[in-house]
């Protein structure tokens, strides 16, 4: 079999709409959208969860969060799940990081259970089944900066000495006429970076990946994530990008003040969030969203040298290419910003896959509508990889027969899951932790979001596709709602923990008590009639004395 690779891009905090080839009117992203030409653009793509953390222990397990556990960020991924490292290694395939994962490894697992950290299982549970050519979560903080941190070198080797922590003084701070502003807030992020372009992160992150494809040993096929720092906050960007665009190319935002009139409780306190309120001004947005876009174009930039690398070492034509998000961002639609509630611009993602193969030529360029979900990924890769995928452990479907023009029986619903127990609302509502659970369940037609001990929250999305009305208590909507509901709880009643067996082994074990001669509540030999005689208990005659 030709060896087979895959780039698995996946970018931070990307909506779906900020994209050329996905309708945005004035954005420029032509390698994206080269991309999109090249392969099958998915336009109803949802992730499992609108947070970074939960989102992507999804997209690397191929599991819900209420299967894999993971449940916001810095919540650990158990030590006993699967991750993309145990279904691909086995087939041949190095999995490869360069960039972000938001893994929280389970060390009280690991102490429990007697796995050393820095034994092979302990750093491949860790690492989220990766090699680390370079992780980089992204977010640095003076007060959360992890020492050694190779970016920060990297910066002090370039000269850029004037604090600890250039990630945050340099890359992501914009000098003012009062001084050094940090890009954690947005009132200056028009000014550039204080880092020249090639510094920035997403040029070394891009440069990095070419790095590993340069080590390429042209026989060991690979997996490499190339996941992405930006766009997400601080919206901080080097010349020429931090300009690129004005408030003359931000689209109008999308509310309503019907949204304010009488909300849903839990929405409310989305709502009154810091982010929120901030995004809620005219003169924010049309602060952020051009540096927002810049962020977006660099990325654009270096796909497009990336890619170029790619095809000047022969790999291009033998790679598959998945670019993705791993949630959305708000940017003051509905009132809010950042992410974390169930809207199309927070949940819903961009989806690329180009598949090189010669039976998804049909499928190039084209835009596939069916209702996909960021778990679908890892099952396409096990399965283009000539993997079997393991229905009892992997929650998502292969994309593989989509893109390759074959029909194949597909969802009628998404499911996506957040969990607000670390919002710093949480003790405004009374409730603790474990009652902090939300869902979400969509089809085409409408979206439902069910919160223990909220009204539900309901949308047309026919009629009312931007999601402006709430019709969650809406008199007349009521089959609606319990059908919806009814979709939830039929998806929850899934048996999604089996995890140890198999669908096939299940199979050859049915019936095995009485192939193994366990005969429960047989009568006599006579309602035993027609048994294998091998498992029947021979009787023996009595000794006579």
């Amino acid at each position: 079999m030709k060896r087979k690779n895959v780039l698995f891009i996946m970018c931070d905090q990307l909506r779906f709409d900020y994209l050329g080839c996905s309708g945005h009117p004035t954005i420029k992203t032509p390698n994206i959208d080269r991309l999109a030409a090249r392969g099958v653009r998915f336009s109803n793509a949802y992730c499992q969860s609108p947070i970074c953390g939960p989102s992507r222990m999804s997209t690397y397990t191929g599991r819900y969060v209420s299967s894999h556990g993971s449940h916001s960020n810095f919540a650990p991924l158990r030590i006993g799940e699967k991750n993309i490292g145990h279904h691909l290694n086995p087939l041949g395939v190095r999995t490869v990081l360069v960039g972000k994962t938001h893994m929280k490894a389970d060390t009280e697992g690991m102490e429990r259970l007697g796995v050393a950290p820095e034994s092979e299982i302990g750093v491949h549970h860790a690492q989220a089944g990766f090699e680390a050519y370079e992780r980089d979560d992204g977010i640095h903080p003076d007060t959360m900066v992890r020492p050694g941190l190779a970016y920060n070198d990297y910066l002090k080797s370039k000269g850029y000495k004037d604090d600890d922590n250039p990630w945050h003084w340099t890359a992501n701070s914009v000098e003012t006429e009062n001084g050094v502003r940090s890009g954690f807030f947005n009132d200056r992020v028009d000014l550039p970076a204080r880092v020249s372009e090639e510094d920035s992160e997403t040029p070394y992150m891009t440069r990095r990946a070419m790095d590993f494809l340069a080590e390429d040993d042209g026989e060991t096929p690979w997996l490499l994530h190339l996941s992405y720092i930006k766009p997400h906050w601080p919206y901080v960007a080097p010349a020429p990008y931090n300009d690129m665009y004005s408030a003359a190319d931000v689209i109008p935002v999308v509310k309503s003040e019907g949204e304010l009139a009488d909300p849903n409780p839990l929405v409310k306190h989305f709502i009154e969030r810091v982010a929120g309120k901030t995004f809620g001004k005219d003169d924010a947005r049309e602060t952020v969203i051009p540096v927002y876009m810049g962020l977006i174009s660099q990325i654009d930039d270096q796909l497009g040298i990336l890619l170029e690398f790619m095809k000047e070492s022969d790999l291009l034509d033998k790679t598959m290419i998945v670019f993705t998000s791993d949630h959305g961002d708000y940017l003051g639609d509905h009132w809010m910003g950042d992410k974390d509630y169930f809207h199309d611009p927070s949940v819903k993602v961009p989806l690329i896959v180009v598949d090189p193969d010669k039976s998804a030529d049909a499928t190039r360029g084209t835009v596939d509508e069916s209702l996909v979900e960021s778990i679908d990924l890892l099952p396409t890769f096990i399965e283009y990889y000539g993997g079997t995928v393991q229905k009892n452990t992997l929650d998502g479907l292969s994309l593989l027969s989509k893109i390759r023009g074959q029909a194949i029986e597909w969802r009628d619903c998404v499911i996506s899951e957040y969990d607000y127990s670390c919002q710093v609302f949480r003790p405004e509502t009374g409730r603790m932790p474990l009652d902090c659970r939300s869902y979400m369940v969509a089809t085409k037609e409408w979206k439902y979001v069910h919160a223990h001990g909220y009204p539900p929250v309901l949308f047309d999305l026919i009629n009312d596709p931007d999601e402006l009305v709430d019709l969650g208590r809406a008199p007349n909507f009521e089959d609606i709602r319990r059908s919806m509901f009814n979709r939830l709880a039929g998806w929850a009643l899934q048996y999604r923990q089996r995890e140890t067996w198999s669908e096939d082994h299940n199979v050859k074990m049915t019936g095995m008590e009485e192939k193994l001669g366990v005969l429960i509540g047989y009568w006599d030999e006579e309602s035993a009639a027609g048994k294998d005689p091998k498992i029947l208990p021979k009787r023996k005659p009595l000794n006579a004395d």
